[in-house]
């Protein structure tokens, strides 16, 4: 009987829940080992160099501990540092960027697209990149927004209160201004504020998380599942780097269970600093 697949996931903090959610859910049979740098939460608004080393420290983490697969549930290293992980993990890597892109691009009407995310990713310019090496430069339009109070407003659980509507509807003006048709939701906190965002913005809305998971099954050849499977079913081991006071309360928002205690993991202590 051959082992079950080990895959890594890890984030900034618990914005990536939102992702692990997707993989639970669909792929319950897989065992998981979630990496949350709570600690020096947000990445957002680091350097790339410095997104990078804390990258380097969680795929060489995830590495030491046998995984087949790492997830990046991560926007902003996924933007900023997703080669370094793949230099380190000698395993298949997936990230946000690419199946977030072609999703928008397959589903964009008017190929006028679109994103939001933390301050890094918008500046980093990947998804645009990714849009224009995928849909050409000619035929498609991409609107970026870095809308960093989302993240604190999704956190708190405020998540149809009318200061984050009018919040949203700021953020989102410019690119309602430029009639998107499609708004990737470059950040794994956004989709908790999916609703408020349709009730501001009538557009098609990606997140990057569901169809990084769809690329994940394609690379295990899984076939698309027909039926609704419980991701409490699903083994995971949660490692953090601090565990917040709100923890168990966004934790259970992401997933919609209680996880129980985290591991408590120091990144610095245990992970070289710097990419093999």
């Amino acid at each position: 009987m051959s082992a079950p697949v080990r895959i890594g996931v890890f984030d900034s903090g618990i914005g990536g829940l939102s992702v692990l959610r997707h993989l639970i859910t669909e792929l319950p049979q897989v065992q998981y080992i979630y990496v949350g740098d709570t600690a020096r939460v947000p990445y957002g608004n680091k350097s790339v160099a410095t997104i990078a080393h804390y990258a380097a420290q969680s795929a060489t983490f995830l590495r030491s501990k046998g995984v087949d697969m790492i997830v990046v549930a991560c926007n902003t290293v996924s933007a900023a540092a997703l080669d370094i992980v793949e230099a380190i993990a000698e395993v298949p890597v997936v990230g946000m960027i690419e199946p977030a892109a072609r999703a928008a691009l397959e589903r964009s009407p008017s190929k006028r697209i679109g994103v939001i995310g933390t301050r890094a990713t918008i500046e980093s310019d990947a998804y645009a990149l990714a849009l224009y090496a995928h849909g050409g430069t000619e035929n498609v339009t991409v609107v970026q927004h870095a809308c960093p109070l989302l993240v604190a407003l999704a956190e708190e659980g405020w998540l149809a209160h009318p200061a984050t509507l009018a919040i949203i509807e700021e953020y989102l003006r410019p690119l309602l201004d430029q009639a998107v048709d499609t708004l990737i939701l470059g950040c794994t906190h956004f989709p908790l504020l999916a609703d408020a965002i349709e009730q501001v913005a009538p557009v098609a809305l990606i997140d990057p998380g569901y169809w990084a998971t769809r690329h994940v099954k394609r690379l295990l050849g899984e076939q698309p599942s027909q039926q609704q499977r419980s991701p409490r079913t699903a083994r995971v081991e949660y490692y953090v780097t601090d565990v917040p006071n709100n923890f168990a309360a966004v934790a259970r928002q992401f997933l919609g269970f209680e996880i129980g205690q985290p591991h408590r993991l120091s990144l610095e202590e245990i992970i070289p600093i710097s990419a093999q």
